[in-house]
């Protein structure tokens, strides 16, 4: 029968220690960014284009949500 003690014959050494719970979240959460980051440059060829598109896009998405209304659109009148 034996012991496993980390006394006896260098074992000590093979001791794996657990991370501190605040550091293993932070690489964790470090990993996720670094996928998302991976998987949203995905087949994109210029990502600086996509970002300013972006960017454009939500502009004028705020343009239209603070104005309440499309300026300067074309209005039918039936008659």
């Amino acid at each position: 029968m034996g012991l496993c003690l980390p006394c006896l014959g260098g074992a000590a050494e093979d001791v794996v220690e657990t991370p501190d719970p605040e550091i293993k979240r932070r690489q964790l959460a470090e990993a996720a960014e670094k996928r998302q980051m991976e998987a949203s440059s995905r087949g994109v060829k210029n990502p600086y284009s996509v970002e300013q598109k972006k960017k454009k896009q939500e502009d004028m998405e705020k343009r239209i949500a603070s104005s309440g209304s499309v300026e300067g659109g074309l209005r039918w009148q039936l008659g």
